[in-house]
């Protein structure tokens, strides 16, 4: 397998590559898989329940490349760029409402990114170990991962369990503290936001961030890690980090 090493600012390829695939499991990072917009390609459903929600407050519905352009976490303060000003609670509790309606409707018809099934399946064969963290309600995701056939792969998945539109960060720490014998500087997290890079930093991990999900590749680059197009790139460059970190 040719494994190419991303630009750590561009996301592009630098045009060196390696074949050294033989430095097992010990060699390569644990992965902390995001769910919505990483492993599972549900931006369109995301965008339909968006502007339901926006639509409850009338406002103009907003498209794929401006939400791109402006979605960030917390989710209140993505509504202030777009509205000129946070939603008061009232306001904050109908579109939140509005939108979890509507999109866990519109998902049932989403499916998992480009070459997550067998990427997942083949990072457990090769002996490397990944978990799931995730902003989707727990009592949700377990079922949702079920029903793709990939919970197995997972050595522990954590959904959000307290009130919607917040960061990961804590979240994330909690998951680490949970995983037994991890070494954060060898952990990358693999999203789609930059709340994903944040959360990282926040208990000392990589992160290498995916263009398919919620924001555009300029806003990703502002979090100052690896930006991939594809899931596969995440994976070799996740491995990458981890053995720059071995030293």
């Amino acid at each position: 397998m040719t494994r190419t090493v991303m630009d750590m600012d561009s996301g592009k390829s630098s045009g060196n590559t390696s074949t050294d695939d033989s430095r097992g499991a010990a060699g390569r990072a644990h992965i902390v898989w995001d769910w919505n917009g990483t492993l599972l390609h549900d931006i369109h459903a995301v965008i339909e329940a968006t502007n339901a929600a926006f639509g409850e407050l009338g406002m103009e519905p907003i498209t794929l490349e401006r939400y791109r352009e402006l979605y960030c976490v917390p989710v209140p303060r993505f509504y202030e760029r777009l509205m000129g000003r946070l939603p008061d609670e009232q306001e904050w509790q109908v579109m939140d409402a509005t939108f979890h309606k509507h999109y866990w409707r519109e998902v049932r018809g989403a499916g998992l990114a480009d070459g997550a099934q067998e990427l997942l399946a083949a990072r457990g064969r090769g002996g490397g170990t990944q978990s799931l963290c995730s902003l989707a309600p727990h009592e949700r995701l377990l079922p949702l991962l079920d029903t793709y056939g990939i919970a197995h792969h997972f050595v522990r998945v954590d959904g959000a369990t307290g009130p919607a539109g917040g960061g990961k960060a804590e979240q994330m720490a909690g998951h680490l503290r949970a995983l037994d014998g991890v070494d954060p500087a060898r952990t990358v997290v693999i999203g789609d936001a930059v709340d994903d890079a944040l959360a990282a930093a926040h208990v000392g991990a990589h992160a290498v961030l995916y263009t398919g999900g919620s924001h555009s590749r300029a806003s990703l680059r502002s979090a100052g890690v690896p930006v991939v197009d594809t899931l596969a790139e995440a994976v070799d460059t996740a491995d990458d980090l981890a053995l720059r970190a071995a030293g």
